[in-house]
């Protein structure tokens, strides 16, 4: 083999290597599950979250609403700002009313969370129309800082949001589904607005975490429930070496 072939087949070579690591750099899809351990029809929207999250292109985000507490259980997850987002979506979508399951993809679209096809079709929508995000660092604990960028018209928020990775089995002890038992992932358990973004390179200052075990996420996004416009993770820390 002559040596500009040999140095063709090494730079592909290099090029294959690398690419595993191009494709692992790109952020996750966000996907917003809105859920209610009282709702009779919950339980199998979150099975499917459960399976969305094994995937490395996707990261599901459960948030509990309180409105149906009144059915007779109420939600141990539940927080009245979840309800407060979803209901930035519903006049967004010009939906009449929230409803549960409802799953929102990167703030661009939703569909029912039982109708699963629907729910893939806007992810490869979404993953598709993936445009120029600005750069999002985690500086420190208590520290992010947001890139330049094209902010949307009205100007963009930056939010934090805590979730428990882990999975979390509840046992309903009244109301619809009374004696079930419901497992939810990637449960939302603090969501907080960093402040406005316009386009220009801003540090954000982090508050401290809710309570021990929980992932952090922060999103970049149009106001009022717009588009998902960037979606930051922190870096994962380097193994020590032993000593």
């Amino acid at each position: 083999m002559c040596r500009p072939m040999i140095r063709r087949a090494a730079l592909i070579s290099l090029v294959l290597l690398a690419l595993p690591a191009l494709a692992a750099a790109k952020p996750p899809i966000v996907l917003e599950l809105f859920t209610a351990q009282g709702c009779a029809s919950c339980g199998e929207a979150n099975s499917y979250v459960q399976k969305l999250a094994e995937r490395t292109d996707v990261l599901p985000l459960t948030f509990s609403v309180d409105y149906w507490d009144y059915l007779g259980w109420k939600d141990t997850f539940a927080r009245p700002e979840f309800a407060q987002r979803q209901k930035a979506y519903v006049a967004r979508f010009g939906l009449q009313e929230p409803y549960t399951p409802q799953i929102v993809v990167e703030g661009r679209a939703e569909a029912p969370g039982l109708q699963t096809r629907k729910v893939e079709r806007l992810l490869r929508d979404a993953a598709a129309d993936r445009r120029s995000p600005p750069d999002i660092a985690f500086v420190s604990s208590r520290r992010v800082d947001v890139g330049s960028g094209v902010a949307p018209r009205g100007g963009g928020e930056v939010w934090l949001v805590r979730f428990d990775p882990r999975e979390r089995a509840v046992e309903i002890k009244s109301g619809d589904n009374k004696g079930q038992t419901m497992v939810h992932k990637n449960v939302v358990r603090q969501i907080e607005r960093l402040g406005g973004w316009r386009g220009r390179p801003t540090a954000y200052r982090l508050p401290t975490a809710s309570e021990e075990g929980l992932s952090a996420v922060v999103l970049v996004q149009g106001t009022d429930g717009g588009r998902i416009l960037a979606v930051g993770l922190p870096r994962p820390a380097k193994p020590q070496s032993p000593k």
